[in-house]
């Protein structure tokens, strides 16, 4: 199968957006400019927060006036980012973006009114995807039978989904995001969470519309920060018959040696923020993986004897543009990447494929650049990476 033939899209949650009006002007300044640098089709993967789907909906022609927005500016649309729900640029997000989770009713409807919007947005001879959140985090309390809520929670969601395609005839899928420290971090408890959710669908007679409209966002540096083999965990996803109804074309950051290069942590310190959740993950010389919940400059410059500086590698859950194999001594897992979407053209479909560096606005200040400029250079790599492929 050859990869996706619809435009690459790259995901707007880079860009603020808590109303109509806001998310109009990053489409108009940002978007719409890397669309003219590349002079060629470009998608927009939106983010649409809880606060804009309420307001377009609040209006019979709310949605049809920003399709015709879209229109005017060249942009199509093929997807949606529905993992963050409420303001994505707050000074503060971190563990909250993960709530509400998947047993709520509020994730649930703001779900499917993702939906009733992407469903007018896309032409009628293309099908829509959704990424979401991995059911919720480790980091917050769950109840007992937080797992069986989400999936019930998930089975409504499919049912919406059916109900949609039957009422509009376009079809629109969701996709479940694994993340490390979270719910559903690993490809394998993924795939076993999707054995609960089939069985529960099963019994309730609609494992057809599960298997049809329930799927994963592939997000590749998430599973690159894990020590997964990349390659290995979309042929299990592939094999288990669960569709990647989504591609995250993503990058985190590799420190290599982290006890003895210094240089290295004192780079990698300079991306300590407070806005975003940056998990890190240690490979150690017997193959056991540690984590630490984010990225603290305490870690960073600790003791050289410290165990978790006796790591092979550490990596590091921040996004950073998809077209660096390096940041000045700091690696990233772009080989991974190029792994991953190698392994994307073998499956039988094509998956949606988007570019989501969204930490622009939280890199250091040594590595700033136009994000008009950052974004095209993104992208052009992206599309001569998926030519050479």
């Amino acid at each position: 199968m050859t990869l996706s033939k619809l435009p690459l899209s790259y995901c707007t949650n880079v860009h603020p957006g808590r109303t109509i009006s806001e998310v109009e002007a990053g489409l108009g300044e940002y978007t719409a400019n890397v669309r003219r640098n590349l002079n060629t089709d470009l998608a927009a993967g939106l983010w649409l927060a809880r606060s804009v789907v309420s307001e377009m909906l609040a209006t019979a022609d709310g949605v049809a006036r920003f399709a015709d927005h879209l229109a005017e500016l060249n942009l199509k649309c093929h997807t949606l980012n529905a993992f963050p729900f409420g303001d994505f640029h707050s000074e503060r997000v971190k563990e909250q973006v993960y709530v509400p989770d998947w047993t709520t009713p509020e994730r649930l409807k703001y779900s499917i009114d993702c939906a009733t919007v992407l469903g007018t947005l896309i032409p009628p001879d293309r099908e829509g995807s959704i990424s979401t959140l991995p059911l919720g985090t480790t980091l917050l309390p769950h109840d007992a039978g937080f797992h069986d809520d989400c999936a019930r929670r998930l089975l409504e969601c499919a049912v919406g989904l059916k109900q949609l395609q039957e009422s509009t005839g376009r079809t629109i899928r969701l996709a479940i995001e694994p993340e490390p420290l979270c719910d559903l971090q690993h490809t394998s408890e993924t795939i076993h969470f999707f054995e609960r959710l089939r069985g529960l669908a099963s019994d309730a007679g609609q494992l057809e519309s599960v298997n049809e409209f329930i799927g994963v966002c592939f997000d590749v540096c998430h599973q690159s920060i894990e020590f997964e083999d990349v390659a290995e965990s979309i042929s299990a996803f592939n094999e288990a018959e669960i569709r990647i109804n989504k591609i995250h074309i993503t990058c985190a950051i590799e420190l290599l040696d982290p006890a003895s290069n210094l240089d290295a942590r004192t780079a990698l310190a300079q991306y300590v923020e407070p806005r975003y959740l940056h998990q890190t993950f240690a490979k150690m010389p017997s193959g056991e993986i540690l984590n630490r919940v984010d990225l603290t400059a305490e870690d960073v410059l600790r003791s050289p004897a410290d165990t978790f500086m006796q790591a092979d590698v550490w990596r590091v859950h921040f996004h950073v543009p998809v077209n660096a194999e390096s940041l000045g001594p700091l690696s990233t897992t772009r080989s991974d990447l190029v792994r991953a979407l190698a392994a994307v053209k073998t499956l039988p479909y094509a998956p949606h494929l988007e570019v989501e560096t969204y930490t622009w606005e939280v890199m250091p200040s040594g590595s700033a650049v136009s994000l008009v400029d950052g974004l095209t250079a993104e992208v052009t790599a992206t599309q001569r990476l998926l030519a050479e492929l």
